[in-house]
């Protein structure tokens, strides 16, 4: 653990980054279009479409780190159970997974720091409490179903599409129009998280915690699924992978995490 953190420190350091960043980038844009004292909720009467525009930056948020050239370091997981869902592809170190996620969390819950030491008021309005997360307007359990139904289709999706020549350079793109998706026609019903650390971050400054575990439960069995079928497939295909890329933007991979090391079922010994 402590020789992959002096090798790896600042891989580590690019996935709180990324995830502090676009906790900033929810917390000021709901700040921007749900608080009251600004023009835009009055203007924009519609919670859908206020909701499609939020969604939006959101996905473009997540478009640029993707795209930017410290996301490209690190793959820009950003969320744990992407990363679990890498470890059981063995496509990443146990040692590395474990601090990956470690300041996954860490950079969630910087990012909404960051922005109650410039904003206090604005984000621990009610009409923003800190972007938390929450079952919505049905019940605890379809949040549950929901949080695993739209991780397993999001990893699915990167996977696919990432493993396919003419499409994978443009997989972060269609994983930002997922995110736009999900959060205009999801969020009433469980927030729209898919991710523990991104829930767990606005968590602990609202100290609100109604339902955390399904935030837990929900993507990382929605994305272990995906992933498992997705390695079954393969095997089936082209035999066993020890280790492969996953890159969202499909260029070549210059993080010292990843080895790319490929085992058909001719050349295992």
């Amino acid at each position: 653990m402590l020789s992959s953190f002096k090798k790896n420190w600042t891989i580590y350091l690019i996935e709180a980054w990324a995830l502090g960043m676009f906790m900033i980038s929810a917390s000021l844009f709901v700040i921007l279009i749900e608080h009251p004292k600004l023009p835009i909720h009055s203007a924009i009467p519609s919670n859908f479409i206020r909701r499609v525009l939020i969604g939006a930056a959101m996905g473009l948020t997540a478009i640029l780190l993707i795209y930017s050239a410290w996301g490209k370091r690190s793959g820009a997981h950003m969320n744990p159970a992407v990363t679990l869902a890498q470890l059981q592809l063995n496509r990443i170190q146990v040692a590395d997974a474990i601090w990956y996620i470690i300041f996954q969390f860490i950079g969630g819950g910087l990012g909404i720091a960051i922005v109650y030491f410039l904003l206090p008021k604005y984000i621990a309005d009610p009409s923003v409490n800190y972007v938390i997360t929450t079952p919505g307007m049905e019940n605890i359990w379809i949040a549950l179903v929901l949080e695993t139904l739209l991780s397993f289709i999001m990893l699915t999706l990167v996977l696919v599409l990432s493993n396919i020549k003419k499409l994978a350079a443009y997989t972060g793109y269609f994983v930002g129009l997922a995110i736009t998706l999900f959060i205009s026609f999801e969020a009433p019903f469980s927030g729209m998280s898919i991710n523990p650390a991104r829930t767990v971050g606005s968590a602990i400054w609202a100290n609100v915690w109604t339902g955390v575990w399904l935030y837990f439960v929900g993507p990382i069995i929605g994305m272990q699924v995906a992933a498992w079928i997705y390695r079954k497939e393969y095997l089936m295909l082209k035999g066993e992978c020890k280790s492969m890329k996953m890159h969202l933007s499909g260029n070549k991979h210059n993080s010292p995490i990843y080895k790319v090391l490929w085992f058909t079922t001719k050349n295992k010994q």
